[in-house]
């Protein structure tokens, strides 16, 4: 396929070849594989962020909190402390809907899993969020949703993007990543530095294991949201000022691969190690059952 890519390398060779960002190489590339045409493909993109925009609204709304078994209404206290936050109201703003959407999927919500449930909040917080403060509209914010898609796409074929294969650092590691690199291009950065900011996100987080209470995506999911959105702001910048990563993005998803692989079983998804295993959680998890 002439758009096809493997590696965050095949997206620079395409990019110099057709002089054209990683969101159209994306969305060329959707166009190969599914045969439909770039109206049906980008109005599908715009269903996903709308559905994203309604998770972060209705997960933020006081009048109706969100519960989860063992979360809910943490992203309200949040947003109502922004004001007085160390890390700046915007910031705040951000990690709130981050942490709103992934409140709302406890609470049996819609959401879009990008890339997955556990990690579902950081990149429309770090897009929609981050996005509207700098004034992007729903087309800008959709082209950085096709971005975040290939970068997503390497990671899943490189590596993981679950829990369960990869520990926490494959959830909100890739869904950092996704955001880093989308919001850098949609910044004015160049492919070489839109992979820069991903590969930070990733090396950020790298060795993070997947330890829910209770096997629910809810403790400590919705916080870890909560600092890859942050965490995905910080590797944009450090990549929009000049920052470069000493490992190549592709080096990066191949070392969280073999991170992933030589993780114990008890600390990928299957609640019996980390956080999970602590007496609190033990005691949660027995009011389940």
């Amino acid at each position: 396929m002439k758009y096809g890519f493997n590696h965050g390398t095949d997206l620079c060779e395409i990019s110099r070849r057709e002089n054209i960002s990683i969101s159209e190489i994306m969305l060329r590339n959707e166009m190969e594989k599914s045969e439909r045409s770039r109206k049906e493909i980008l109005g599908e993109m715009h269903s996903n962020l709308v559905v994203m925009r309604e998770s972060i609204k209705k997960g933020l709304d006081a009048s109706e909190k969100h519960h989860g078994l063992f979360t809910g209404g943490d992203a309200i206290k949040l947003m109502s402390f922004a004001e007085q936050s160390n890390m700046g109201t915007d910031m705040a703003a951000v990690v709130a809907s981050a942490m709103a959407v992934v409140e709302f999927n406890a609470a049996m919500g819609k959401i879009v899993a990008a890339p997955t449930a556990g990690a579902s909040g950081i990149l429309p917080a770090v897009l929609i969020v981050g996005g509207e403060k700098k004034g992007f509209d729903d087309g800008k914010i959709c082209q950085g949703l096709f971005t975040a898609g290939a970068i997503g796409c390497i990671i899943a074929k490189n590596a993981c993007i679950a829990g369960a294969s990869g520990g926490c650092q494959a959830e909100t590691g890739s869904a950092a990543a996704m955001a880093a690199g989308a919001l850098a291009e949609l910044c004015g950065a160049d492919v070489p530095t839109v992979l820069d900011a991903a590969a930070i996100a990733l090396k950020n987080i790298m060795g993070l294991v997947c330890d829910p209470v209770g096997g629910l995506v809810e403790c400590p999911c919705v916080k870890r949201n909560a600092i890859g959105a942050a965490n995905a702001l910080l590797s944009c910048d450090l990549a929009l000022a000049g920052v470069k990563s000493l490992i190549p993005f592709d080096e990066v998803v191949t070392a969280m691969k073999c991170v992933g692989c030589q993780m114990h079983s008890d600390l990928k998804e299957t609640a019996r190690g980390g956080l999970a295993a602590t007496p609190t959680a033990q005691k949660l998890s027995q009011k389940l059952m």
